[in-house]
């Protein structure tokens, strides 16, 4: 709301002013709270993941906060990394022989990462197409698509079925804001 006063006496200057600020600062915990709530979403999401491989005893087990980071920063959904690690490696406990740290199958098990960290990181990167070498496999497609080129039809045939059952069990890709529950 905008008021404009012409004449003013400097008395009521200085009340003018002192509402002024007090609006503009009742202004800024709406921005604040709208902060919170991508934040309490932030959290009840890598809450999820990690509920999901505790459940199961899963290796993962913590990385949650780091699945729900790599997957905003590259605009997919927030099930996808920790459901491609359950389908591909059981959370981390089957996780490639050969390979250290790769619990999504990365490369056929041929590529070492130096943490989970490092490796959500990547794979991340590669789903979400910023990677040069992959963009032309994952560059704007959506979850199925992604899915269906990680592992095509003809390697593993229910893959991207098997994946999304997963990524709904571990939750639902909208989780209710603070406010609707």
């Amino acid at each position: 709301m905008t008021a404009s006063i012409s004449a003013i006496s400097v008395e009521n200057q200085e009340t003018v002013l002192v509402e002024k600020l007090n609006t503009e600062t009742y202004q800024i915990p709406a921005f604040n709270q709208a902060e919170d709530m991508e934040a309490k979403t932030r959290e009840a999401r890598a809450e999820a993941i990690d509920a999901y491989f505790r459940k199961y005893k899963m290796p993962l087990l913590g990385t949650g906060e780091k699945m729900v980071e790599e997957a905003e920063k590259y605009d997919l959904d927030w099930r996808l990394l920790p459901a491609i690690a359950v389908r591909e490696s059981t959370g981390g406990i089957h996780a490639c022989k050969k390979a250290q740290y790769n619990p999504f199958g990365w490369g056929s098990c041929k590529i070492s990462f130096n943490s989970y960290e490092h490796a959500i990181e990547v794979v991340a990167r590669n789903l979400g197409g910023e990677n040069p070498n992959t963009a032309k496999h994952y560059n704007g497609k959506d979850t199925k698509a992604i899915l269906l080129a990680y592992n095509p039809p003809s390697i593993v045939p229910r893959y991207a079925t098997q994946v999304i059952s997963i990524m709904n069990r571990i939750g639902e890709k909208k989780l209710p804001q603070a406010n609707e529950a």
